[in-house]
């Protein structure tokens, strides 16, 4: 009884634990999508690995910027709508006076939400 309780238990520990190699393959892949404006991509990889831009927002920095503000830079619109959609309005104000110096097209959709 013991080695099957054991063993369950090692099988669920699998489940659960995410080396960190592996976050960091993901936060590379994410500002690989964002770079690239490949929206598809980088909604298949957010929904195959359980996550939700509000929880990878924070976390991931692409070229020392937030996803947001890097999506600005590289001139990624359908990346940039989607973040927008997405991100608390609170997010988006904070970001928006960077936004405006970067994207007015993006900036104007923040603005429109924010409003």
């Amino acid at each position: 009884m013991k080695p099957l309780i054991f063993i369950t238990f090692a099988a669920f520990a699998g489940f659960v634990y995410v080396p960190a190699s592996q976050s960091a393959n993901l936060a590379s892949n994410i500002c690989e999508y964002v770079a690239v404006d490949d929206k598809g991509r980088l909604r298949k990889l957010l929904k195959s690995n359980r996550l939700k831009l509000r929880n990878v927002f924070k976390d991931v920095s692409c070229d020392n910027d937030n996803i947001l503000i890097f999506a600005a830079k590289k001139n990624a619109k359908e990346i940039g709508q989607l973040l927008i959609k997405k991100l608390p309005k609170g997010v988006i104000e904070s970001e928006l006076e960077n936004l405006v110096s970067i994207s007015p097209q993006l900036a104007e959709l923040a603005q429109a939400r924010i409003n």
